[in-house]
């Protein structure tokens, strides 16, 4: 479902300044150091099935941004009773599909499987056009 609110607030536009992961893995090394970080701190209960969740699905917007989106020009975590709300923004306005691709003959090809992964695990999964063009993905997966 792609959210048509356009809004100017810096939560929404990648900034410059800010860390963006240039792969996968610092996306989840960053998404693991701030779920110990803020679990502890917050007294939250942070089982490991709900980290290994939150891991793998950050892994996956993380390589959808690159391999799909032109790059990641965003990327945010935060953590709460709620869960762990992972943002990954890009340079695409094209909306992510579950589709099984295949080449000529028919034959299933290779890949298509991240985001019915992300859809799985998060509770909640938003896709957001950003006013200086692209996309960010929000995706809270529950703590259990």
């Amino acid at each position: 479902m792609l959210d048509k609110h356009r809004t100017n607030s810096p939560a929404t536009l990648p900034d410059a300044r800010r860390w963006v992961p240039g792969r996968p893995a610092e996306a989840r090394r960053k998404v693991e150091r701030v779920m110990t970080e803020r679990c502890r701190a917050r007294a939250l209960p942070c089982p490991p099935e709900a980290v290994e969740d939150a891991l793998l699905v950050t892994s996956e917007l993380a390589t959808n941004a690159l391999l799909h989106g032109g790059g990641i020009t965003g990327f945010d975590v935060d953590v709460d009773a709620g869960g762990v709300r992972v943002s990954v923004c890009d340079r695409s306005d094209e909306v992510p599909v579950a589709l099984q691709a295949r080449d000529d003959s028919g034959r299933t090809l290779p890949g298509g499987r991240g985001w019915p992964i992300v859809c799985r695990l998060a509770r909640d999964v938003r896709v957001a056009e950003l006013p200086c063009g692209g996309k960010r993905i929000t995706a809270v997966v529950p703590l259990r």
